[in-house]
């Protein structure tokens, strides 16, 4: 089990997500960082790399662990100590039973993973143990953690009978420094752009099933424009604020599907990219969809981050997310 202590501002149970549900209505949620969750059960050496974890948010609170365990913390640059000393992130960290984990706040970045050997054990619904914070569906109870949770850690892995003992073994036997120096692998690069002294992201996308309702002055404009994150902005939708969009004929559409990554441009020309736990539908025309491989990117920004965005063909996006994955895939080879 692992005993909130103190859960932070937003920490709940996510996993790959519950696809395949959108047309009953059902949201798919999972994590907002998809590579930090693969990452996470990569290091601790769980075969299934989208298996149930703890997304935090801002600072991971404290918890404790009441049998032993071999955890990893990924994504934002969080500051860990177990029992009152400091460990490091991005890698597999064994704990005693009665250990005490304290995750401070993000140095940079805005959420992370931490995924235990053996997962997360909460009930599944429709597939997938994510929580659906909206819905209150999912999850631990369908609602973020709070003091005195506790939650489960499997008892199995796919390689058998989860042992901690062998796992911590196996890993003390390794030679991890390489891969542990090299921050390439644990936190995936990306483009930038400079604006105003300042080095910004920059998120791919392929133009959107609507692009026709946008003018050719609308596209460049949102190909070579900086937007700001807004406040308000959340696992749902990453408000963005900055020069306007125009449309042809307005924004306005008859409701249609929504993906991850899908960029609705509001009335007041103010684009909106949906995240993890978007709707099902939507009534605004889409101007573009972030790719994929550039959503964990988007998930580390905070309110006050400054973005630009740049096309790229649906060849590039998809040799993207496979270079991607080709990299975890090998980080999952040396941590097994």
């Amino acid at each position: 089990m692992i005993r909130i202590i103190s859960p932070g501002p937003l920490t709940a149970v996510q996993d790959g997500g519950r696809r395949g549900c959108q047309s009953q209505g059902y949201r798919e949620c999972g994590a907002a960082d998809m590579y930090s969750l693969e990452a996470a059960n990569a290091m601790v050496g769980n075969d299934d790399l989208q298996a149930a974890a703890l997304e935090i948010t801002i600072s991971g609170g404290v918890m404790e662990f009441t049998e032993p365990v071999i955890f990893a913390v990924t994504g934002g640059d969080f500051a860990l100590t177990l029992d009152g000393e400091r460990v490091p992130a991005h890698g597999p960290v064994y704990a005693g039973a009665g250990s005490r984990l304290t995750i401070g706040p993000a140095a940079s970045g805005l959420r992370g993973c931490l995924a235990v050997y053996g997962g997360i054990d909460v009930p599944l619904l429709l597939g997938s143990r994510s929580t659906d914070l909206t819905c209150r569906l999912g999850g631990y109870r369908g609602r973020a953690l709070k003091k005195g949770d506790e939650i489960p850690v499997g008892a199995y892995a796919v390689r058998g009978i989860r042992d901690v003992e062998k796992r911590r073994a196996a890993l003390a036997g390794r030679n991890l420094l390489k891969v542990e120096a090299d921050r390439s692998r644990l936190v995936p690069s990306g483009l930038g752009r400079f604006f105003q002294g300042e080095r910004i992201r920059v998120l791919r996308a392929v133009k959107g099933p609507q692009e026709e309702y946008f003018t050719e002055g609308a596209h460049r404009t949102f190909e070579r424009s900086v937007y700001t994150i807004t406040l308000q902005s959340d696992r749902m939708g990453c408000r963005l604020s900055g020069p306007a969009l125009e449309t042809v004929h307005g924004c306005d559409i008859i409701s249609d599907g929504i993906v991850g990554g899908s960029v609705q441009v509001s009335s007041d020309g103010q684009p909106i990219i949906m995240q993890a736990d978007h709707q099902t539908t939507g009534g605004y025309a889409k101007i573009a969809t972030v790719i994929s491989a550039d959503l964990p990117a988007l998930a580390q920004l905070r309110p006050g981050d400054k973005v630009g965005f740049r096309f790229v063909s649906p060849k590039e996006a998809v040799m993207t997310v496979r270079e991607l994955q080709a990299g975890l895939l090998s980080l999952k080879e040396v941590y097994r």
